[in-house]
């Protein structure tokens, strides 16, 4: 039996959950224990909360596969138990944690929000006050006894966005992140509103969990003057399975044949190699310009619109999930969480 709004908080480390230590002046975490009593605010909510602190809390810089997999853990073996649940996560990586969570978690049908902050907690000028609270929020919103929000997102300085559509593009203000192609989920000011035809609907199917990540993947960012000897270098990477190639604009890269034929040589030799654009807005079109033209024709794949993030991630899912790149590849291609456009 669920608790009537009950959430589960999980922190995870990063700069939300410090605060100034009173003796010492330094930043140190925030004891999660005392709550309610940094921020008696918590006691208005109509729903129940409860804590999760990693022993070990991590800088997001340090996140990795295998913290990905605990995570997706805790919320499995808390799932019966909750309406939804709030990650309290370092903004650096958070797109990339958000975006393997969203892969992870499938038949997905409760709130999973991400949310962070700029500043720590505990500075009077804290953006993680209200990013924090409103994440709860929106975590505990239902109608007709079903959730509002079922789908992985990330909720940062009054925009909630899907996870796995969405990059961290600003290290100075509190606007950190964009959704570039899709639209926000939700707009908060006096009132949150959610743009319902945007948000995932509920399958009402048993979560799935799969803990499984497979890290022979690679990102390799085309820049003028790249040298082949490089691009050859990460192409033979020892057990490579699949690069994301950042290219230009909607998706063009250097003509040169020596580039072309040693992308050529790896895809013959079974390598996925994706074509992601590095604009934040903007999808790969193969073919619209010449540039473009000889990445379609040796076999590159299209990404369409996806994030980097994503793209990574979702190759890490599905090679842990399949053997079979060509199965890999087809299922690359189309949407499995909303994080691509068909």
């Amino acid at each position: 039996m669920i608790d009537q709004n009950s959430i589960l908080i999980i922190y995870t480390g990063g700069t939300i959950g410090m605060i100034v230590d009173d003796e010492t002046s330094a930043l140190v975490p925030f004891n999660f224990d005392n709550i309610y009593k940094q921020m008696p605010v918590l006691k208005k909510f109509d729903c129940q909360l409860q804590f999760h602190c990693f022993e070990s809390l991590m800088d997001s810089s340090n996140m990795n596969p295998e913290v990905w997999a605990q995570l997706a853990g805790i919320i499995e073996s808390n799932y019966e138990q909750f309406d939804g649940f709030v990650v309290l996560h370092g903004s650096d990586t958070m797109a990339y944690t958000a975006s393997a969570l969203s892969f992870m978690l499938e038949n997905l049908n409760k709130p999973v929000i991400f949310t962070g902050s700029q500043l720590p907690l505990g500075v009077i000028r804290t953006d993680g006050r209200e990013n924090f609270l409103t994440a709860i929020e929106i975590a505990a919103a239902k109608e007709d006894d079903t959730p509002i929000v079922p789908e992985v997102c990330i909720y940062f300085e009054n925009q909630l966005l899907r996870a796995n559509r969405t990059v961290k593009y600003n290290a100075e203000f509190f606007h950190a992140f964009v959704s570039g192609n899709y639209p926000s989920l939700a707009e908060v000011g006096i009132k949150i509103i959610y743009n319902r035809n945007n948000i995932l609907k509920p399958n009402f199917k048993k979560l799935k969990v799969h803990k499984q990540m497979d890290t022979h993947v690679g990102i390799l960012k085309l820049y003028p003057g790249i040298s082949l000897t490089l691009v050859d270098s990460v192409l033979k990477t020892s057990g490579l399975k699949a690069l994301v190639l950042e290219t230009f604009g909607s998706g063009n890269a250097p003509m040169e044949s020596g580039f072309i034929n040693l992308l050529k040589d790896s895809i013959d030799n079974g390598l996925i190699i994706i074509n992601v654009t590095q604009c934040v807005t903007g999808t790969v079109l193969q073919g619209k310009y010449a540039t473009s033209m000889p990445l379609k024709e040796i076999g590159v794949t299209s990404g369409k619109d996806i994030s980097t993030e994503a793209a990574i991630t979702k190759l890490m899912y599905l090679f842990g999930k399949y053997h079979d790149s060509d199965q890999v590849k087809t299922l690359f291609q189309k949407p499995i969480r909303g994080e691509i456009t068909a």
